[in-house]
């Protein structure tokens, strides 16, 4: 297999674990409510910074992108050959379309908004873009890392933005609110 299909196919699956804006996992409360709190957002992005850190240095950049992507080879890389045949290509990305259908099935079950906007084309490019923007806007100082709490800066202005009535929670509405708000500035999809 062409070795420049094998690095960008790698470099795709890297990109996924930049999508890092998802809201935390909190328990519903009694009414069924899933309210998040400032220390719920900066517990979960903690752990999605130390998730996608690495090389464990406190900074996410390309020497990180190059960890993962040694990483995902090396998961690709099954008879551990030191080379993916196309076998073991095709059977990485079947694994890996078939988690993302389960994924997907869960989230359709408990009526994500996103996946209905995905399924009627009105997606954004997928999170491989948003997260890489959103990461570059992370990047305050401009020397293309991001430290942990340049990671948490951003994770508290996404936060404040979202608490719209400012309790101190982003409650369901709100969450709601902020994704409709999010699609509705979305450019249409090219006619084709």
């Amino acid at each position: 297999m062409d070795k420049s299909k094998i690095v960008g196919a790698i470099f795709a699956i890297t990109l996924t674990s930049a999508a890092l804006y998802a809201a935390p996992d909190v328990a519903p409360a009694a009414d069924g409510s899933k309210i998040v709190t400032k220390a719920d957002a900066l517990a979960a992005a903690d752990a999605r910074f130390t998730k996608m850190d690495a090389n464990a240095d406190g900074r996410l950049n390309e020497s990180d992108r190059t960890a993962m992507m040694k990483k995902h080879f090396a998961e690709m890389d099954s008879d551990k050959n030191g080379a993916v045949s196309e076998a073991e290509f095709i059977a990485s990305f079947q694994a890996r379309d078939a988690k993302r259908g389960d994924r997907h099935a869960k989230r359709m079950e408990r009526g994500s908004s996103h996946d209905a906007h995905v399924a009627m084309g009105k997606g954004r490019g997928g999170p491989h873009i948003g997260g890489m923007k959103m990461l570059a806007m992370a990047d305050t100082d401009g020397d293309k890392s991001v430290t942990q709490s340049e990671f948490r800066k951003a994770a508290e202005v996404r936060f404040a933005k979202a608490d719209s009535n400012n309790d101190g929670t982003i409650s369901d509405s709100e969450r709601k609110s902020m994704r409709k708000d999010r699609w509705s500035h979305q450019a249409a999809p090219a006619v084709q």
